[in-house]
């Protein structure tokens, strides 16, 4: 399954700096549904295929307990090679399948 959302980068804070995108709710639950009869993996993420402008890369999307969202964690190498930062909106596109969990 093939999901195109905007979204801003969000900076969280702590030791290590980490930058993510949250997806929609409506698109979280959708995810969910569709992968909630395969095994769990670490922390309950999901393996996706994600891309930003020109940038594609291999992930994981993890749920956010406080949003019920999942997020995307954003490298260093894709916010440098888009030119994102914290505030900076986006058109995300995430490929989903039961053969990426």
């Amino acid at each position: 399954m093939d999901y195109t959302f905007t979204a801003a980068v969000w900076e969280y804070g702590g030791q290590a700096s980490w930058h993510f995108v949250s997806l929609p709710k409506s698109i979280s639950d959708e995810i969910k549904l569709i992968t909630s009869d395969q095994s769990k993996r670490g922390f309950g993420s999901v393996r996706v295929h994600a891309s930003v402008g020109k940038t594609a890369w291999d992930s994981s999307i993890f749920p956010d307990k406080k949003s019920g969202c999942y997020v995307l964690p954003l490298k260093k190498s894709v916010r440098k090679a888009e030119n994102l930062a914290v505030d900076s909106e986006a058109v995300f596109v995430l490929q989903v399948s039961p053969g990426l969990r």
